[in-house]
């Protein structure tokens, strides 16, 4: 059985944008969760969070394609662009046998809840044709196969919050049986 091991880390989460501001965040003591601002919580009665602020999409994709992606890829871009340049992968890496294992808890829930109002508001001619693309979980990993060339088996995770620990069994687990030589795991 063939030995698996990490070789690149990307990371973006409340603490910093990259695995270095993160992890130096965290060396600090600093602590990521505030008060949520990405949407009005006054409704509920849990209003923190440890949210992604100052995040801009337009750095890991083209500001017109980001309509057509919901901000759990745009985030899974990011990190999964980190990765690949930590790893620093020689340039004639063999694409068709690397796969991307990617997972999300729930997927796209803000532009589920907006199309949903959209729908009963303005009625459904009114939705936006990305709707179900930019929602669905693997969709995260169509969008990273195609921004990083990778073109071997592309998984995808929905298991609330170990949905990140099924995507790296799933990703080892292609390499152990041979089905892959290189997995991307993001989530």
């Amino acid at each position: 059985m063939k030995r698996v091991v990490v070789t690149g880390l990307g990371m973006i989460n409340s603490l910093g944008l990259d695995k270095e501001s993160a992890f130096s965040a965290i060396v600090e003591g600093k602590c990521g969760i505030k008060k949520i601002e990405l949407f009005d919580v006054e409704a509920f009665s849990a209003q923190i969070a440890g949210e992604i602020s100052n995040f801009d999409p337009s750095t890991v994709m083209d500001a017109k394609e980001t309509k057509k992606a919901d901000r759990f890829i745009q985030l899974g871009l990011k990190a999964a662009a980190e990765a690949m340049e930590d790893a620093d992968l020689p340039e004639d890496v063999d694409r068709e046998r690397f796969g991307v294992a990617s997972a999300s808890g729930i997927g796209g829930l803000p532009n589920i809840e907006k199309n949903s109002v959209i729908c009963h508001t303005r009625g459904p001619r009114r939705i936006s044709p990305f709707f179900i693309p930019s929602s669905l979980v693997n969709m995260l990993g169509g969008f990273v196969s195609i921004y990083q060339d990778l073109k071997g088996p592309n998984l995808s995770s929905v298991t609330a919050c170990a949905a990140g620990t099924h995507a790296i069994g799933e990703a080892a687990k292609s390499i152990m049986v041979g089905t892959a030589d290189k997995m991307l795991v993001i989530g």
